[in-house]
């Protein structure tokens, strides 16, 4: 059986991702993932089933008030899901089934938690507003993730119709239209030379700093630091939430719950209105007329 090196656990990690993860999981992820993956012959998928028995355990810590203990095995819980990625990346074990019960473990493990600290902090106190924090909670996570492949299902078939559409003006076209390009790295963008595209056909993203317009270029190098980093440009996700609500305001002690949890649950949906924003920006530069069909298509 192969031994695996530290750097080769570093090279599974994301190219970008959440700044929590980054700073505050990845260190321990990666030496944990280490032993595991040369010492153990544990799955990704085993991994994800003790991610969320800790969760489970998390979310009782939670109901019974203890709540450092509480986030001290919720943040356990989100280590030990980092490492079942790592270890599913580093040995090419990696299954759709896998991803299906990743992607379900973190919600039912958000739900429980988010419901173990609303019943605690209910039961000691008396107050209403620890139960519509544990809704909302438990909410927010779910529109977020719902609403992501939503949006990823409206942009594949806005493409669709675009495909479409031009094939039906030009039939004897018969290579697909390729997807619009990817974003590239901001680190490698500025290093290319002058496109000589138009300013009005070129994507802004793709667009070397210097002929960006002047509100885009702090954007554009604050993007370039943060991918040096590893950091994704969208600094609240749910990750963030997750920690803010579960990991930091239980530390910082039961006062700390519901400003926390609600400048998080604020930031966080402000987040998903740029993000829907800018989905609905791209629909407005690609749409077609669209079919009942492709409506349907997208929203059942």
């Amino acid at each position: 059986m192969r031994t695996y090196s530290l750097d080769d656990v570093y090279e599974t990690r994301k190219r970008r991702d959440s700044w929590w993860t980054v700073y505050f999981v990845d260190p321990v992820a990666c030496r944990v993932a280490l032993p595991v993956a040369n010492r153990t012959r544990l799955t990704p998928n085993g991994l994800t089933v003790l991610s969320l028995v800790l969760g489970m355990v998390s979310a009782a810590c939670f109901a019974a008030n203890q709540l450092v203990a509480g986030a001290v095995v919720f943040y356990l819980s989100f280590m030990i899901d980092c490492v079942d990625g790592k270890i599913a990346r580093l040995k090419g074990t990696g299954t759709p089934f896998g991803l299906w019960l990743d992607y379900v473990g973190d919600r039912v493990r958000v739900v429980l938690c988010a419901g173990g600290l609303a019943y605690g902090q209910y039961t000691l106190t008396g107050d209403v507003r620890y139960v519509m924090l544990g809704a909302a909670v438990a909410v927010l996570d779910l529109f977020r993730y719902v609403n992501a492949p939503q949006m990823k299902r409206v942009r594949e078939a806005v493409r669709e119709e675009r495909q479409v559409s031009e094939l039906a003006e030009d039939p004897e076209a018969l290579d697909p239209m390729p997807p619009d390009p990817a974003p590239l790295d901001p680190v490698l963008l500025d290093q290319m030379p002058l496109a000589r595209a138009p300013l009005d056909e070129m994507p802004l993203e793709q667009m070397p700093l210097e002929r960006a317009p002047r509100p885009r270029r702090f954007y554009r190098r604050f993007n370039r630091f943060l991918a040096r980093r590893r950091v994704r440009s969208h600094l609240i996700s749910g990750i963030e939430f997750h920690a803010a609500v579960f990991v930091v305001a239980p530390l910082a002690g039961a006062w700390a719950l519901i400003p926390l949890a609600a400048t998080a649950g604020v930031l966080l949906l402000a987040n998903e209105v740029v993000l829907v924003y800018r989905m609905w920006l791209f629909t407005r530069r690609h749409g077609v007329a669209s079919s009942q069909e492709s409506r349907e298509h997208v929203l059942v």
